[in-house]
């Protein structure tokens, strides 16, 4: 079986597979999400990941900021 870990396009988050959804533009842009609040958070409160609190939080604790 094929599985392929993705990271979430809001938040930064590697998912395990089976997980998640996948949103596909129609400019054939793909956008992986981790979870519901990261998929309202992007597409229809049209919120910058660079300027959610909780956001900032997580990536201090895996060290990528």
């Amino acid at each position: 079986m094929y599985s392929r870990r993705v990271r979430c396009t809001f938040c930064g988050e590697q998912a395990k597979p089976g997980y998640g959804v996948y949103y596909v533009k129609n400019d054939g842009t793909v956008l992986y999400f981790c979870s519901r609040k990261c998929r309202i958070s992007y597409l229809h409160h049209r919120r910058s990941p660079k300027k959610t609190t909780w956001v900032i939080k997580k990536k201090k604790e895996r060290g990528l900021v």
